[in-house]
């Protein structure tokens, strides 16, 4: 099946000036530079430390943050918006304070975590609103709307009030609002939670439309599995700090001089891991009723051997589950090496 074409934004809008420069650097420092770029951000409230001395940049395309709740996405997120002042550091969207520079302000579409919404208000209706309060025409708004809402898949209940939507269309009706200015940088705050499978894929494959179109698409997630569907490039944060920064599959990586752990489901768990353990596939054993915990240094070689292993001791194998790559297992490496 072909893929849907990119997103080309909507019917009409607002026309946004090319982004202004970075302002100069300080003396002897050389700041980020990028779409978005953040040069030793922090924020804190009273004592309350909510993210400390964050500095990145990424340009085009999807960037996923991941971070356990309460790590600071939110209030990051905010601050790249124009919503909050850093308490330190700096903050550039396009070039440009977003605090400071409304036509900056009206180039992001922000899709934020809560799940506030008119509840009395049609579909079409709500997000023709947002259209409007980012200037665009009332002749042009039901237009933009319904083009937002095709973009989300929500075209054919663009009637029906809100307030009788599940969780994921919800979800889905917020990212259509931010899609109404035909932003060039969209930040998404836990856009996929409570999405099934099915729309959970179509939302991430329209990230992906954006993000190849031209745009800078920053989605936060607390799910590993959505960060690994989201793309390669991830930012780590933990306790409002940044932990690590690249490809996911890199950090996973980071892990590798460590013993991996897997539950394996069996028939026989007391023969498969003996035989596991003769042949040296494995480092240490944890035997239950109906399953075994296992360490292994090589996972590509217990995958390799394990099927043949069990064929060979007439065990039925029911589950092969990875333990460690969670996400608390992760961060658990990554702030506290262990």
């Amino acid at each position: 099946m072909t893929a849907p074409p990119a997103p080309t934004g909507p019917p009409s809008g607002p026309k946004l000036p090319p982004p202004a420069p970075l302002a100069p650097p300080a003396a002897g420092a050389v700041p980020p530079s990028g779409m978005i770029a953040v040069d030793g951000a922090s924020k804190w409230f009273g004592s309350v430390v909510a993210v400390s001395d964050v500095t990145f940049a990424i340009d085009d395309g999807v960037t996923a943050l991941l971070g356990p709740n309460g790590a600071g996405k939110s209030t990051l997120f905010r601050m790249l918006c124009g919503l909050t002042a850093p308490s330190r550091g700096t903050l550039r969207v396009l070039g440009a304070d977003p605090r400071r520079d409304r036509e900056v302000r009206g180039s992001i579409g922000l899709v934020p975590q809560q799940d506030a919404l008119f509840d009395h208000l049609e579909a079409a209706g709500f997000v023709e609103i947002a259209a409007r309060t980012h200037g665009v025409s009332p002749g042009d708004a039901g237009d933009v709307a319904r083009w937002a809402l095709e973009q989300v898949d929500l075209a054919d209940v663009a009637s029906k009030e809100l307030g009788a939507f599940s969780k994921g269309m919800r979800q889905r009706v917020k990212v259509a609002a931010a899609l109404v200015n035909d932003p060039r940088v969209l930040i998404l705050d836990e856009p996929l939670t409570g999405l099934d499978p099915v729309q959970r894929r179509r939302m991430i494959e329209l990230f992906h439309r954006l993000g190849d179109a031209g745009r800078c698409v920053l989605v936060s997630s607390h799910v590993l599995d959505e960060v690994a569907r989201l793309g390669s490039q991830v930012l780590v944060v933990a306790q409002g700090r940044l932990v690590a920064r690249g490809d996911y599959r890199d950090l996973r990586e980071l892990m590798d001089d460590r013993p991996h752990r897997i539950r394996l489901a069996t028939s026989d768990p007391r023969r498969v891991a003996s035989t596991l353990v003769e042949r040296g596939l494995v480092t240490g054993v944890d035997l239950a009723d109906e399953h075994v915990v296992v360490d292994t240094l090589d996972v590509d070689a217990l995958g390799r051997e394990l099927a043949p292993i069990a064929v060979d001791l007439g065990a039925r194998l029911t589950e092969v589950a990875p333990l460690d790559d969670d996400l608390e297992s992760v961060f658990r490496y990554l702030v506290e090496g262990r």
